[in-house]
């Protein structure tokens, strides 16, 4: 496999990842893969359209930060997601940004619809994520379909140097050096919801992590992070 072959898959892997974790349970969302300065390998939707979760390798196609193929001709019967500017606007205001990943987690929607912020609730059950949200996930106060540069700007704005922005009554944008990191700080972010939710329904009020046990937690590297983390998510796949 080139180099190429193999970002793709990675990319259809991680499309796969959301949906099995209801992140993107339907047929929208995305996730794209900077491959140079002025193209991006991104999940659009084919002809045999099924969802996020039935996404192939030939699903990922080249273009670039404009939507359009250029000499690859890659787009013959398939479509540029209506939301690419979210992708590449984010790409052309961060360099060190590689992966973009926008879904739609029922669970983030509600808890940010219902006022309640991502917080540093728990500790070593999810350290990336605790931390993650220490640093703040800030919110993109527009329900709208990031259709074009202008939107994507504003969104870009909202998001400052954060790695993950969350789109009211919409879902969210996760960006990091690679696909792992982006799929994994959005699943970080949607357990969080999920815990805050329940903490909620149960008649509790969500509490921030102490200061002091924020800082006993370790920083165990992307070896355990995203290496085991990933590979967890692969066999959950079936992909082993």
């Amino acid at each position: 496999m080139t180099d190429l072959d193999q970002t793709r898959q990675l990319v259809a892997d991680g499309c796969r990842v959301l949906a099995a974790r209801g992140l993107a349970d339907g047929f929208l969302g995305h996730i794209s893969v900077r491959v140079d300065a002025d193209h991006v390998l991104v999940r659009c939707r084919g002809p045999q359209e099924r969802g996020l979760a039935w996404t192939t390798a030939e699903d990922v196609r080249l273009v670039d930060l404009d939507g359009a193929p250029g000499a690859t001709g890659e787009l013959d019967g398939w479509s540029v997601p209506n939301e690419l500017p979210l992708h590449t606007e984010v790409f052309r205001a961060d360099p060190a940004v590689t992966a973009v990943v926008h879904a739609h987690p029922p669970s983030v929607v509600a808890a940010d619809l219902a006022g309640l912020r991502i917080h540093p609730i728990v500790g070593a059950f999810d350290i990336p994520g605790t931390k993650l949200a220490a640093a703040g996930v800030p919110v993109y106060p527009r329900g709208v379909l990031v259709r074009d540069r202008r939107l994507a700007a504003e969104m870009v704005a909202a998001k400052g140097d954060h790695p993950v922005v969350l789109l009211r009554g919409h879902g969210l944008t996760s960006t990091g050096s690679s696909v792992q990191e982006a799929v994994l700080r959005a699943l970080s972010v949607d357990g969080i919801a999920r815990m805050t939710l329940a903490v909620v329904t149960a008649g509790g009020t969500p509490v921030d992590l102490p200061p002091k046990d924020l800082a006993e937690l370790p920083d165990l590297g992307p070896a355990f992070h995203e290496g085991v983390a990933w590979r967890h998510e692969m066999a959950r796949l079936g992909r082993t």
